[in-house]
């Protein structure tokens, strides 16, 4: 049975005090997950990383938001699995719409990340997602179908196993809408499809989180849905009164 994951996308948010601040939870949030049979963790800054990872009590899942897909080097700004593994991070969010879109990265080049985090026993948070001009077009399948395909590309089935996937619509990132739970879960029904696939029976074993304006009130009718198998979320992840509400919601 796949476990619910919950993770908390900071983004460009907390300096390393009001993360720390953040963390001085961490251990009540992790008893309040561990009830409802549910990993939780949080993607800080690279800036936070090391202080959120030396704050957080085993089993809670720290999570860059990017790595760069060399183990060293001269690539001025970027920063590796090895480092990331490192200072205690777990794993790492690879191919956000807003990277995709600010930073022009491409599922070719996020699958050359996936495999350097695997290649250090960290988890890749793989993310896809189709622009709502996708959507409208009746396209999204389609669109989302090819990132899994590059995304996933060279890998055997026991490295897929260990790779979580978000599904995260574009148009509902940060726009407070919200895809019906009826559109995530088609949706995510038909990555699993096009992952068994490639890969048969192991697309079981895969978790396929759901993303975009997920928030306390409407996170239950996510979690009951049977393909959807945790969240990554953004702006209701960065209070802790928020997140536990958002841990109860998944519990239901």
């Amino acid at each position: 049975m796949r476990k619910i994951l919950l993770l908390g996308n900071w983004k460009m948010n907390k300096t390393p005090l009001e993360a720390g601040e953040f963390m001085s939870e961490a251990k009540d949030l992790l008893e309040l997950a561990d009830q409802g049979g549910i990993e939780i963790g949080v993607a800080p800054t690279f800036l936070c990383l090391a202080n959120v990872s030396e704050l957080a009590p085993e089993g809670f899942l720290v999570s860059s938001q990017n790595v760069n897909e060399h183990d060293h080097g001269a690539y001025t700004g970027e920063v590796s699995a090895p480092m990331l593994k490192s200072v205690g991070v777990g794993a790492a969010i690879i191919g956000h719409s807003e990277r995709r879109e600010y930073n022009g990265e491409t599922s070719a080049c996020c699958n050359l990340k996936i495999k350097a985090l695997l290649k250090e026993g960290l988890v890749p948070v793989y993310c896809c997602g189709e622009s709502l001009a996708t959507f409208e077009e009746g396209k999204t399948l389609e669109f989302v179908s090819k990132q899994i395909e590059e995304g996933f590309a060279g890998l055997s089935k026991e490295e897929a196993a260990k790779v979580v996937v978000a599904y995260e619509p574009i148009w509902a990132i940060g726009t407070g809408k919200s895809a019906t739970k009826e559109i995530a879960q088609d949706t995510i029904k038909g990555i699993r499809e096009v992952l068994r696939g490639l890969f048969g029976e192991t697309a079981e074993e895969i978790r396929i989180l759901y993303g975009g304006s997920v928030k306390p009130e409407n996170i239950a009718s996510y979690m009951a849905c049977p393909d959807i198998d945790g969240a990554l979320v953004g702006g209701a992840s960065l209070t802790t009164s928020s997140f536990r509400e958002l841990i109860k919601g998944a519990s239901l």
